[in-house]
């Protein structure tokens, strides 16, 4: 195929996928609805950073350690399914009841946190590594630098991605005002918690 022909049918196939539910956007919707549109956009920058990385990690051949080396590859699933399950059972076992900025720690006042957030939930997930390395590959046109176009690719998905929670954060602030009812924030807290957990151990338990 050509490099236009590339570009478009990438984005077509990328902008479905984005729009598939995942961890990330009920990571993103959770935020939104629950700590405010800037802790939202933080968490969605920080899960763009994290596919940005990915992708160049897969452009560079990265990816491609974690698709031969069984060790790189069960080191960072362990990893991610152990963060993603002490997160979910922190917020099963301990929700909060509000989430107004000014009774929390300062640490978690900024959009910062929330960034790190959505930055660690990505990164630590390598399912993510091993879409890229397999995906990126099936649109690259004849005689363009690999590294180069897959970057290229990956930064489409990020815009894609931003675009997208840009939209699911300004469907759900309005809804923000419910999250001042204690009962309302507890629940959200554990049903995001029972969320981190599943995709925690859907992860680990997942074969290649």
């Amino acid at each position: 195929m050509t490099t236009p022909e590339a570009l478009i049918a990438f984005t077509l196939a990328a902008g479905l996928l984005t729009l598939t539910p995942g961890l990330d956007t009920a990571l993103v919707i959770r935020t939104a609805a629950a700590e405010g549109p800037r802790r939202a956009a933080g968490a969605a920058i920080g899960i763009g950073l994290g596919c940005f990385i990915w992708g160049a990690a897969a452009a560079f051949g990265v990816g491609a350690l974690l698709t031969a080396s069984e060790m790189a590859y069960t080191v960072l699933k362990w990893t991610g399914a152990l963060f993603l399950t002490w997160t979910g059972i922190r917020m099963i076992l301990k929700p909060r009841d509000q989430f107004e900025p000014g009774e929390m720690k300062a640490i978690d006042a900024g959009p910062i946190a929330a960034l790190r957030r959505g930055l660690l939930t990505n990164l630590l997930n390598p399912k993510v590594g091993i879409f890229y390395v397999s995906f990126l590959p099936q649109f690259m046109p004849a005689g363009v630098d690999p590294a180069r176009f897959g970057l290229l690719l990956a930064a489409i998905h990020v815009v894609l991605g931003l675009a997208w929670f840009a939209a699911l954060i300004a469907a759900t602030v309005p809804i923000a005002g419910l999250l001042r009812v204690p009962v309302v924030v507890q629940w959200l807290d554990r049903v995001t918690g029972c969320v981190f957990v599943a995709f925690g151990l859907r992860l680990a338990l997942e074969r290649r």
